[in-house]
């Protein structure tokens, strides 16, 4: 399927995670830490890179900020969606098709 192809009918909050009904007739589930583990800014990609450290403390601010919440999403243009996160995280901009690959189809209704 083409980008251009690929669109979101609707996008809801279902409980741990994002609800989208696709206009193929596919539906995902994507749960929010699957989406925040799979930020796709510079930043993130780079970290991902990086060993495991094990000794890493997490910040105040990512502790008072408790699991991924998405504060706001927003369109960017008609090819993807900029989340901002509750621990302040806001440069992913996550394409249509890298929504559709993170999630679990679910079975037809």
């Amino acid at each position: 399927m083409s980008e251009a192809e690929l669109r979101p009918l609707s996008l809801k909050r279902d409980g741990d995670g994002l609800l989208i009904d696709w206009a193929d007739g596919v539906r995902t589930h994507t749960t929010w830490r699957i989406l925040r583990n799979q930020c796709p800014c510079a930043t993130c990609e780079d970290d991902r890179k990086k060993p495991a450290n094990p000794f890493r403390v997490l910040s105040d601010r990512e502790v008072a900020a408790g699991p991924p919440t998405p504060v706001r999403m927003q369109a960017v243009g008609a090819y993807a969606y900029q989340v901002e996160w509750n621990d302040g995280h806001s440069t992913g901009i996550y394409t249509l098709n890298a929504l559709r690959c993170l999630g679990t189809v679910l079975p037809s209704a």
